[in-house]
């Protein structure tokens, strides 16, 4: 042990080596990295920054997945909820007028009974347009098409609209004295009808027959309806029952005659079943 004497400082006190933890030191948040450290850090925050920044093609994608997606939802409504029609003539006037876009629920017929009163839309049954609506060419024909056939544009260009007056079995006349159809024997008092649109503009008697429907425009004396493809049997005038694409629920466009479709239930209350 060394001594020393009383008054004199002591010796210098030699500590042992000890090896710097040069890990430990760059682990220190207040340290300076080296050059290569601060380009690794840079090198990995570009990497992060650019998995989470913006890219055309994966913005592009997820674009096309909306897209595809919306498409198919549309389809699947047009084909099993609901679908618009464009109305292209006077024949429902005032009811209906040309222009106006209506939804039509496609569960009537099906899930819901026809009932008399219903405006409908259905295909041609047998050559009533003697002169197909009018049809766009070109690429914006092919577009509309397109458009039609996924329910994005109002479909129209080979269908008609109408209201059902006479359900299978009815038997259908017209007219009485006062000029109304009778369904059934009853007298309709019909407050759709065009005004100064009589209903007399040609005389029949029909039974309907089984599956099939009679239909009328409101705008009696321009429409083409069950009346001039008849041939006296209720047959050939009336409209199967298949042909039906929908009940024509509500007119959306314009908006100034946005507003729900009436079947007017209290025209037809009394009418018996057949």
């Amino acid at each position: 042990m060394t001594e020393h004497r009383q008054g004199e400082p002591p010796a210098a006190i030699r500590l042992p080596r000890v090896p710097v933890d040069t890990a430990a030191w760059h682990a220190d948040p207040h340290s300076e990295p080296s050059a290569a450290e601060g380009k690794s850090t840079a090198v990995v925050g570009a990497q992060q920054a650019g998995d989470g920044g913006w890219h055309p093609f994966r913005l592009l994608r997820e674009f096309a997945i909306v897209v595809v997606v919306a498409l198919i939802l549309s389809l699947l409504i047009k084909t099993f909820v609901a679908q618009s029609f464009w109305i292209p003539s006077q024949s429902m006037e005032n009811t209906l007028v040309p222009g106006d876009r209506v939804v039509v629920s496609k569960f009537t017929p099906g899930l819901f009974s026809l009932q008399r009163g219903d405006v409908v839309v259905f295909h041609d049954p047998g050559h009533w347009l003697d002169e197909p609506n009018t049809k766009r060419s070109g690429i914006s024909g092919a577009v509309t098409s397109v458009l039609q056939f996924v329910g994005l544009y109002p479909s129209g260009d080979d269908d008609l609209i109408k209201r059902v007056i006479g359900l299978p079995g009815d038997h259908v006349k017209c007219c009485n004295t006062r000029g109304q159809i009778t369904v059934n024997g009853v007298a309709l008092s019909e407050p759709y009808i065009y005004p100064g649109g009589g209903t007399d503009q040609l005389k029949f008697s029909v039974t309907v027959p089984a599956g099939r429907v009679w239909v009328m425009g409101d705008n009696r004396g321009d429409s083409s309806d069950s009346r001039f493809h008849d041939n006296g049997t209720g047959q050939t005038g009336s409209v199967p029952e298949s042909d039906i694409v929908g009940r024509a629920d509500m007119i959306v466009w314009p908006i100034d005659r946005m507003g729900w479709l009436s079947n007017y239930s209290s025209t037809f209350d009394k009418v018996p079943k057949p």
